[in-house]
């Protein structure tokens, strides 16, 4: 009888392996489905008014037509000098499907903002478990109809919007740019993928490696999928929208930038995911970060390895954007 294979997991950066070690219990590895309402307690979030301290960024505040009509807040940012006709940024945030807000992961938006006088609206999506697939991705979908109706108030050149989400809202982010493709809905300029959150199954090498430890492991990835699709998850009946990685066809969607770190559980999926757009004739930049844990630039941006990807990334966009 052949003995399962352990699965060893690649090394962190040392400047990350120090920041975990740093951290410790204030962010734990594993994520079990009675730890969803502490969790979304623990404010890990800083305050928006935080966030834009010192920042020539004005934030405002709409509520437009989710999924089956709900109201759902949504924030718009821009810079206070704004001009008309400028890149738009459609922002899916992170969490796990489970937890976060529409100012998780903001920040790069706002670096994108300032620099490229861009408007970022973000979407309070609603969350699983209480709001199970569809209700994500199709919050999500609305948010970018409404945003692209409203190009022209906000100031954005419709030729040049994009999705850009991080996690769990990379997988949103997605999803959203298959369904706007199968729908007809509105034309998206590039897909930023954040190392994205994509297959339920959770059946690759890395999802196999990081149970434990780092940010996310393998438990939480359950966690999360469970509470998105319950008893559907791992079967025949989840839909490409839901988990991206189930397509068999990724023609047709716009350009791709997916980011990943070496020792996170979605490294195999994000990989195959940019393959799998390669296959099919499409176009995507993939990057993966040596040593990199779950959401490491968020965590550490001061690290070499977080300044690395940051600066990559904002080329990336400023490459396609022309700047």
């Amino acid at each position: 009888m052949t003995e399962a294979k352990t699965h060893i997991r690649p090394p962190f950066d040392p400047e990350l392996e120090a920041v975990l070690a740093a951290v410790g219990e204030q962010l734990p590895s594993t994520i079990t489905p009675e730890m969803i309402p502490i969790m979304r307690d623990a404010d890990v979030t800083a305050p928006i008014a935080e966030v834009l301290e010192g920042r020539d960024v004005l934030h405002s505040e709409v509520t437009i037509p989710g999924y089956q009509g709900a109201d759902l807040v949504a924030s718009i940012f821009t810079r206070s000098d704004h001009e008309a006709g400028g890149p738009g940024i459609f922002h899916t945030h992170g969490g796990g499907m489970i937890i976060g807000d529409r100012f998780t992961g903001i920040e790069v938006m706002l670096d994108w903002v300032e620099r490229f006088d861009a408007v970022c609206v973000s979407i309070e999506y609603r969350l699983a478990p209480e709001f199970p697939d569809p209700f994500p991705v199709e919050d999500c979908y609305a948010g970018l109809v409404w945003t692209a109706e409203h190009a022209d108030e906000l100031g954005i050149d419709p030729s040049r919007l994009l999705i850009a989400g991080a996690s769990a809202g990379g997988g949103l982010a997605a999803g959203v740019s298959l369904l706007a493709r199968d729908r007809k809905g509105p034309s998206l300029f590039a897909q930023c993928l954040i190392y994205p959150m994509l297959d339920d199954r959770n059946g690759t090498i890395s999802s196999h490696q990081i149970e434990g430890e780092g940010v996310w492991d393998r438990t939480s990835n359950f966690t999360g999928w469970d509470a998105l699709l319950g008893d559907r998850r791992g079967t025949e009946d989840v839909s490409i929208y839901a988990a991206p990685s189930r397509a068999v066809d990724l023609s047709g969607l716009p350009q791709a930038h997916i980011d990943v770190g070496t020792a996170e559980v979605f490294r195999d999926e994000d990989v195959a995911y940019a393959s799998q757009i390669w296959a099919d004739g499409g176009v995507a930049e993939l990057h993966v970060w040596p040593g990199g844990f779950h959401g490491f630039d968020m965590m550490a941006p001061h690290t070499a390895l977080s300044q690395g990807m940051m600066t990559t990334r904002t080329a990336w966009l400023a490459r396609i954007l022309g700047v």
